[in-house]
Order: structure tokens, then sequence, then C-alpha cells
């Protein structure tokens, strides 16, 4: 839903409409730098994918489903015009990370603080995000400076290769020594996963918060990844090496070939650090696969924490083409705490229910020196009892009190003479 920030009552931010698209290709073609014909290419595709499938798109927004964020868009409209534009979508399958795909601000608004206002816009709207992540261009100053200011810090530094297709055949006159080189199945998720968490430093793990289901793919899933396949005129190879002595995986690659021969091939490679061995291997392989398709570079990316991958593609003669870090930033929501019982209006009586006895006990005289026998009579004549005693007493106590000191009385005033006669 829109809502209207606070630094600027005129600005709105909103999620996109079909009458935003032409104001979202001009603001994406303004931040893409020129001099870079892959990009400009790869945008224009996907704002050409994005005008053909809208209503699709929409329509799938409404269940859940692999496409329903497949391009979640906000704009921020100022005086009923298009200023600036954010693209995030799910990291895992989980959703507790998210991904910051791009920020384009006109450059007439950038000192307003609207590429600010975006991002906080979806940092308290998305509440199931947890970590934010991005990657940005080491030489893009203005979005260093921007993802910075709004708490943004360096997780990993990446570098992009690019083999040339003259390098690609000379490695696939090798041949791999890959015994145990098995497809990719559901089955293999929680291998894929180990590798995954073995081949990353703790921190870099925890930002993405994978699990085993983040490497499945569902029935749906796999009928839009055909359809995409289809359309796009790619194809994608995987596989992975079991190593039977562990039972675990220890390398994993996949490729996406371009059949038409207009763009270059993309590879992930993930290697376990204690198998370095296999980058060799591993990319054998995939020059091998990609003799079978029309000859294109292939790209692929390399970490800070992954020395070796590094070294060996500088020494084989790979091109580097792109240097950008990775970042990411945490959100924590404070969420509304919910008394379930106020102890400000309670009173004893509820607290201590527990403790009440099963009836109210009547008041009376107890006595606990022998409980079932009658207590005996005490009577203090030299003490008569007092005035507001003999208020709170019964009458007939009074009385019965009054003729038993009598009857003591009399036998001692009659006892006496008779004890004379018996004297004398």
């Amino acid at each position: 839903m829109p809502s209207v920030l606070p630094q600027d009552s005129n600005v709105v931010i909103r999620p996109f409409q079909y009458r935003d698209l032409e104001a979202i290709e001009r603001l994406y073609q303004e931040s893409v730098e020129t001099d870079n014909p892959d990009a400009v290419a790869e945008l224009q595709k996907q704002l050409h994918w994005l005008h053909s499938w809208y209503w699709l798109l929409k329509f799938f927004r409404l269940f859940p489903n692999p496409l329903q964020y497949r391009f979640c868009l906000h704009v921020a409209e100022q005086h009923r015009q298009v200023q600036g534009t954010i693209q995030v979508c799910p990291f895992n399958r989980t959703r507790s990370t998210w991904r910051v795909e791009r920020v384009a601000v006109t450059p007439q608004v950038r000192a307003q603080g609207i590429g600010s206002q975006l991002l906080r816009h979806c940092f308290e709207s998305i509440r199931e995000a947890r970590t934010w992540l991005l990657e940005v261009n080491v030489n893009d100053k203005e979005a260093l400076a921007l993802y910075r200011q709004n708490g943004f810090q360096t997780l990993a530094q990446l570098t992009y290769w690019e083999i040339a297709p003259a390098l690609l055949q000379e490695l696939a006159l090798g041949e791999p020594d890959l015994p145990n080189l098995l497809p990719i199945g559901n089955a293999d998720a929680q291998l894929l996963y180990q590798l995954d968490t073995a081949s990353m430093p703790p921190l870099v793990r925890q930002v993405f918060d994978r699990n085993a289901d983040d490497f499945k793919t569902s029935l749906f899933g796999g009928l839009i990844e055909g359809v995409k396949q289809w359309l796009s005129k790619t194809e994608v190879v995987s596989g992975y090496v079991f190593e039977p002595q562990r039972k675990a995986a220890i390398g994993y690659f996949q490729v996406r070939l371009c059949r038409r021969g207009h763009q270059p091939h993309e590879a992930t490679l993930t290697v376990h650090p204690a198998y370095t061995w296999l980058y060799p291997e591993l990319l054998t392989q995939l020059a091998r696969i990609a003799q079978d398709f029309p000859p294109q570079a292939l790209r692929l990316a390399s970490a800070d924490y992954q020395p070796e991958r590094e070294e060996y593609l500088q020494q084989i003669g790979a091109d580097r083409i792109e240097h950008t870090l990775m970042m990411s930033r945490s959100v924590w929501h404070k969420l509304r705490e919910s008394k379930l019982v106020s102890l400000e209006g309670m009173q004893w009586h509820e607290v201590l229910q527990g403790l009440q006895p099963a009836r109210k006990p009547v008041p009376g005289g107890m006595s606990w020196a022998g409980q079932g026998k009658p207590a005996p009579e005490t009577i203090q004549p030299s003490k008569p009892p007092s005035r507001t005693g003999q208020q709170n007493l019964p009458t007939e106590q009074i009385k019965y009190a009054s003729q038993r000191a009598d009857e003591i009385v009399q036998p001692t005033e009659s006892t006496s003479p008779k004890t004379e006669r018996e004297s004398d």
C-alpha cells in the first residue's frame, strides 16, 4: 500500500503500475552506464519482458509461487511524476534475506534523499526480511555513499571473470578427472546444502541463511524454468562431484548456455575448501560442455575468500571484467508486545485464587490440644469476668458459672463443725 514519508510530504511511495513502465524504463536508462553495452542490452531485455508479461505477473502475485516476487518494484512519485524506483526480491526460500536489485533516482531530485526514502520504505514494509543484501560496483561512488548512509557494510569482495572462446577451446582439449560426477536432483539437496555451508565463511553463511529447501526445485518452479529457457533460447546444465568415502558433495557447477550465441555463457561454481584441485577439472568439464553451442565467452565470479579460484583463473589467462562489493544490512523490527494478563488492575483474590479454601470457614472456638474431645471447663473465681466479657457471654453460661461457684463454697463451710465432733 502507498505510504507518505514524513521527510517530504509530496513524495508518495507505492507499488508500480502498468502506467509507470515508461518512466521506469527512462530511469533505468539514465542509471546504466552507456559504455557497458552488455548491461544496456540486459536491461532492455528485462523491460521488454516486463511489458509483455505484466498482467501475468500481476496474477501470480495473488498466491504463493516462484514468480510471486519476480518483479517487486516500488516507485517514488512526486507531483504525480515518477522520480525514483527500487527493485527487490527474496534471496532465500524462507524470505528472511532480501536482495536489493536496483535503485534508480532522477538526477534532479537526488539531493532530496529519495533513494534513502525508497530503501527505508522497503525496510519497514517487508517485515519478514531480517537481512538485506546487495552488490554494487566499486566505481559507483554515488551508490556506495547511498548504501553506506543507510547502514550497509561490506560483506565480501567479488570479481567477475570472462574466459574467451579461444581459451575455452584450449581447455576443452583436456580430459577431466571426475569419476563421480552425478546429475542433480531434489534428493541431493541436503548434500548441496552441506557443500554450500562449508564453502563460505560463517558471516556470509549467516547472511545468506539458506537451508536444504533452497536447493530443491518444485514442480511449478521447474515448469516456469522450462518456459523461460524456451523463450530465451538457453539451456541449463548442472552436476556435482560425490565423494564416496565421506559420502559428501565436494564440487558443484551450473552453467546457463546460450543457443543463439548473442550473449556469454554464465557459470556458477562451488568447491569445497579442502578439494581446491577440482577447479581445473570442473572448468575443463564446463569447456567441453560449451563446445556443443555457438562459441561464446564463459563468465563466472570469485570472492575474496576463494583465493585458490582467483589464482587459477589468473593463471590460465582469464580477464577481469568487473569488481563489486557485496554489502549487507540487518533489520530488527520492534514487535508489538501483547499483554495477555494485566497486572495493574488485578485484585489479590484473583492472584491467590488457587490458595483459597474450598468453602468459607465459620468463625468459632477451636482447640488444637485435642481434636474430637470436649475442652475441659476451667473456672477462675478469684478473677471475675469483666463487664465487657459478661456482655459477650451468653446468659445461660453466666448462670451455670455462678451455681458452680456456690457448690464449691458451701462444702467448705460445713466440713469444719463435722471435723470438731469427730475430734471430741
